[in-house]
């Protein structure tokens, strides 16, 4: 199996509540990207997504563009392993 870039994304602001895993999950129709969007107990939105690294940074380019008046801070992990996702979700 081959290994693919992978990141996980985290959001904090006013980021649950606002429609934020929606707009993920539209956003990521666009690009090339599998994964999910899911709230966090603790207030925040994660992101895990996999792809090549160009698609992965664009999509989280436009998401970070499309709801940039809630998020306050993001923080990305990014390495490579063996895929583990198909489509994306809104878990």
């Amino acid at each position: 199996m081959d290994e693919i870039h992978h990141a996980e994304i985290h959001f904090e602001g006013h980021v649950q509540g606002v429609g934020f895993r929606y707009a993920a999950f539209e956003v990521a129709r666009e690009f090339e990207v599998a994964g999910y969007v899911q709230n966090l107990p603790d207030g925040r939105v994660r992101i895990e997504a996999e792809g090549t690294a160009q698609e992965i940074e664009a999509f989280a380019a436009a998401v970070e563009e499309k709801m940039r008046h809630f998020i306050r801070k993001t923080q990305r992990s990014t390495h490579v392993r063996t895929a583990q996702f198909t489509g994306f979700g809104i878990r």
